[in-house]
C-alpha cells in the first residue's frame, strides 16, 4: 500500500471552499524519474526553488571537488549519490513547495493506487469525517471516578502495607 499526503489549495477569490479539482496528492516514496532526471523533474513539477537550490549545491560541491584534485570516479559517485538523495526526497521536497505556497495538508490517505486514495479521501470528506480521530479530554484526576470493586484482577494483589 501507498501513502499519499493531500493538499488542499487556498480558495480563489470567489470562492469560499477550494475546488476539489485542485487538490494535489502526494505520493510518498522513492521516485524514479527524480532519480535519474533530477532537474527536468523538478521544472515538470514546477519545484523552481528546489532546482534553483539543486544547482547552487550541486555545483559548490563538484567545484570543491574539483579544487581538492578529487578523481573523476569520486566525482561521479558524488554525482550519484546526490541523485540517488533527490529521489528518496522527491516527495518532501513537493510538500515542501506546497507548503511554501501556503497549502494545506488536510489529510493523509493509505491506497494501492492514485485513484483509490482519491476515492477513499473524498469519500470520507464528503462524509464530514475528521482524517484525525477526536481526542475526548480526560477529566481531572480530582474528578474521575474511582473503580467500583475494591479487588483487584489480575496478577497483582490488593495494596498492603508491609511489617
Amino acid at each position: 500500500m501507498t501513502v499519499y499526503t493531500v493538499h488542499e489549495p487556498p480558495p480563489r477569490k470567489n470562492e469560499d471552499m477550494a475546488d476539489p479539482d485542485r487538490f494535489v496528492f502526494v505520493r510518498d516514496g522513492f521516485y524514479f524519474w527524480a532519480f535519474l532526471l533530477g532537474p527536468l523533474w523538478m521544472l515538470w513539477r514546477g519545484l523552481w526553488l528546489v532546482l534553483l537550490l539543486y544547482v547552487v549545491a550541486t555545483t559548490a560541491v563538484q567545484a570543491a571537488l574539483w579544487s581538492l584534485g578529487m578523481s573523476a570516479t569520486v566525482k561521479f559517485t558524488v554525482g550519484a549519490l546526490i541523485s540517488l538523495l533527490v529521489g528518496f526526497e522527491a516527495a518532501s521536497l513537493q510538500r515542501w513547495t506546497i507548503s511554501r505556497r501556503r497549502w494545506n495538508n488536510v489529510g493523509v490517505v493509505v491506497a494501492p493506487d492514485l485513484e483509490s486514495a482519491e476515492h477513499r479521501f473524498f469519500n470520507s470528506w464528503v462524509a464530514g469525517r475528521p482524517s484525525a480521530p477526536q481526542v475526548t479530554p480526560m477529566p481531572p484526576p480530582s474528578m474521575r471516578i474511582p473503580p467500583s470493586a475494591p479487588e483487584v484482577i489480575g496478577l497483582f494483589p490488593e495494596p498492603q502495607s508491609r511489617r
